[in-house]
């Protein structure tokens, strides 16, 4: 069995820091000071299932009504990656590419690739949506 989050020695999103002083204190109500704070703490309320912080988290101009989440018992996250981080030239848009790792069902371990976009409002920063970076073309076989 795991240990919860507010005693394990690392928060899910995979700083070292404790949940507490990482991403928990997002999940309480503080908000974020960085697009990539935001990200991190989206993973880890995935990780936690956390749907009413993703909602709240969310644009409200393309956030869902609801939002259902995966059984923990057929998805399991195993870790975040952050790749890169772009702060558009107002400071008011990011992005945040990064791949998450997980396992359906005791399978094969999957990766989640993905460039969030978001957008910073009244002080606060929001998850607007994703793209996914096409795969490279397949290297030409020439003889």
């Amino acid at each position: 069995m795991s240990a919860s989050p507010a005693t394990s020695s690392h928060c899910p999103c995979g700083n070292l820091r404790p949940y507490a002083d990482c991403c928990g204190r997002f999940h309480s109500g503080e908000n974020a000071d960085t697009p990539q704070q935001l990200m991190r703490s989206r993973y880890s309320a995935f990780v936690l299932r956390l749907p009413d912080y993703l909602l709240t988290s969310w644009h409200p101009d393309t956030r869902p009504e609801t939002l259902e989440l995966a059984d923990t018992d057929q998805l399991r996250w195993l870790g975040l990656d952050i790749r890169s981080k772009q702060l558009g030239a107002s400071g008011l848009r990011a992005r945040v590419e990064f791949i998450a790792r997980y396992r359906e069902s005791g399978g094969p371990v999957q990766m989640r690739h993905e460039i969030s976009r978001f957008v910073r409002e009244d002080g606060r920063w929001y998850y607007v949506d994703s793209e996914f970076p096409r795969p490279p073309a397949p290297f030409p076989d020439r003889r």
